[in-house]
C-alpha cells in the first residue's frame, strides 16, 4: 500500500479477515513499445546508461511527439437495425468512438489496416484524448525544475500500446529524481506510471512509479491512484499534475528512510515455519510468482535463511515486474498492493501471513495431538517475529505520519 495510508487501518484489515480475490489472468501482449527522452524536441536529452542498457534503442522520440502519435477517438452516430423494417434508426442514446485516421482509411481503401472502432457507450462518455491529458503535463515539465534543471530535459520512459491503440500504459522517470543505495552503482529512479483507454474503465489514471536500475525491477503505487472516469466535468489537468509530481518529489525524499528501516528487519526463516516460497504464497501470490520471487530474494540475502524485508520486497516487485501473467491494471494492482506492504507495512506483512497460516492448519482439520502441539509452536514462532518489530513500528508510523501531513500541505 501507500506509504502514508494509515497503518491502523491498513491492519484492521488484515484482523477482520478480508481476503484479495487474486485471479491469473494471460498477461496480454504489448503491441508496441515506444521509449522517449526530454519533452519535446528542443530538448537534448539522452538516456540514462542504465536504462539504455536496457532498451535497444539508438533515437529516442520526445514525450511530445510521442504522445501526439497516440490514437485520437471521434464521436460518431450510432444506427440500429430494425428486424421488421430492415432499416436503419439513428439513435441518440449511444455513440460510437472511433479512430479518426483508421475511419478515413475505412472509407478510401479497399483493405483497411485496422479496424477504427473502440467503444460504443452512452451518451454521457466524455472524451479525454491524450493530449487534453498530457499536453498540460508538457507545461508543467517546462517550468518546474529538479536541482535547478528544468523537469522536461531530464524526462524519459515507455510507453506501451494494447488493443489497437485503445489502451494505453506509460512510465515516465525524472532522471536525478533517485534513490541511491550503498553498494549499488545504478539508482532508483522515480517518476509516475499513467495510462487510459478509450473502452470505458478509466478516462485517465496516475500514480507515483520507481523503476530500480539495479535490476529493472518496478516499484508501483508509491502515491494513491488517481483517477478520471469518462463521465462528468473534467477537471483542470494543469494543477492535477502539479499536486502529483509534488507528492512523488515528497516520496523520493523519504524512501531511502523505509528502505534502510526494512533492512533492519530480518526474518530468520530457519527458526519459521515456512519455506521463503511460503511465505510469499501465504500473502496470496500465486505458486508461478512465489516461486519467482523466493528465487530472487534468497539469490540477493546473505544468507537465504535470514533475508531482511527489503530483499523480500524486492523479490516481490521481481516477479511482478518479470514473470507476472496477469493484464496490466487492476489485475496487476492488487499484488502491488501485497508486495508495497513488505517494505511500507512490514507489521502488516507479518500478521497477513500469521493469518493464513493460521488458517491453512485449521483447513489441514488434524485433531491429532502432536500435530496440534506442532501448529501451536509453529504460530508461536510467527507471534516471537511480530513481537520483535514493535521497536520498529513506531518509526515507520513517525514517518508515515510526517509525509501524510506533507501531502496535505501540497494537495492544498
Amino acid at each position: 500500500m501507500r506509504p502514508w495510508e494509515g497503518r491502523r487501518a491498513r491492519d484492521e484489515s488484515v484482523v477482520a479477515g478480508d481476503e484479495f480475490d487474486f485471479e491469473v489472468t494471460a498477461m496480454k501482449d504489448t503491441e508496441s513499445r515506444t521509449v522517449f527522452a526530454g519533452v519535446d524536441g528542443r530538448t537534448d536529452t539522452e538516456l540514462p546508461d542504465w536504462y539504455r542498457r536496457k532498451k535497444t534503442i539508438d533515437e529516442p522520440k520526445s514525450f511530445a511527439e510521442t504522445i501526439r502519435d497516440l490514437p485520437q477517438a471521434v464521436e460518431t452516430t450510432v444506427a440500429y437495425r430494425n428486424p421488421y423494417s430492415d432499416e436503419w434508426v439513428e439513435t441518440e442514446r449511444f455513440n460510437a468512438l472511433v479512430e479518426p485516421t483508421r475511419a478515413r482509411d475505412h472509407a478510401t481503401d479497399d483493405e483497411p489496416d485496422t479496424d477504427p472502432l473502440f467503444h460504443v457507450p452512452t451518451d454521457s462518455y466524455a472524451i479525454i484524448n491524450p493530449v487534453d491529458v498530457y499536453g498540460p503535463l508538457e507545461e508543467v515539465l517546462r517550468e518546474e525544475t529538479i536541482d535547478g534543471t528544468l523537469m522536461g530535459e531530464v524526462m524519459f520512459g515507455e510507453i506501451r500500446r494494447y488493443r489497437g491503440g485503445g489502451e494505453v500504459h506509460m512510465d515516465i522517470m525524472f532522471d536525478g529524481l533517485e534513490v541511491r543505495l550503498p553498494g549499488r552503482a545504478d539508482p532508483i529512479t522515480m517518476g509516475v506510471t499513467s495510462g487510459y483507454d478509450f473502452f470505458g474503465e478509466h478516462a485517465v489514471y496516475v500514480e507515483g512509479f520507481a523503476q530500480d536500475g539495479y535490476c529493472s525491477n518496478s516499484m508501483r503505487a508509491l502515491t494513491d491512484k488517481e483517477v478520471i472516469k469518462h463521465v462528468g466535468n473534467v477537471r483542470d489537468f494543469r494543477t492535477w499534475w502539479e499536486e502529483i509530481l509534488a507528492q512523488v518529489e515528497l516520496v523520493a525524499d523519504d524512501l531511502f528512510e523505509f528502505i534502510r528501516d526494512a533492512q533492519e528487519i530480518d526474518l530468520e526463516f530457519s527458526e519459521l515455519p515456512f519455506t521463503v516460497t511460503e511465505f510469499y504464497s501465504l500473502l496470496g501470490f500465486p505458486d508461478y510468482l512465489a516461486e519467482r520471487a523466493a528465487e530472487d530474494a534468497e539469490a540477493n540475502a546473505a544468507s537465504p535463511f535470514e533475508i531482511d524485508m527489503w530483499t523480500l520486497h524486492s523479490g516481490a516487485t521481481y516477479a511482478l515486474t518479470h514473470f507476472f501473467q496477469g493484464k496490466e491494471g487492476t489485475s496487476l494492482d492488487q499484488y502491488v498492493r501485497v508486495a508495497n506492504d513488505i517494505l511500507f507495512n512490514p507489521e502488516g506483512t507479518i500478521k497477513r501471513v500469521e493469518r493464513a497460516y493460521e488458517e491453512q492448519l485449521e483447513a489441514d482439520g488434524d485433531d491429532g495431538s502432536q500435530a496440534s502441539l506442532a501448529g501451536e509452536r509453529a504460530l508461536a514462532s510467527i507471534e516471537r517475529v511480530n513481537e520483535d518489530l514493535q521497536a520498529n513500528v513506531e518509526q515507520f508510523e513517525a514517518r508515515e505520519e510526517a509525509l501524510r501531513e506533507r501531502f496535505q500541505q501540497v494537495t492544498n
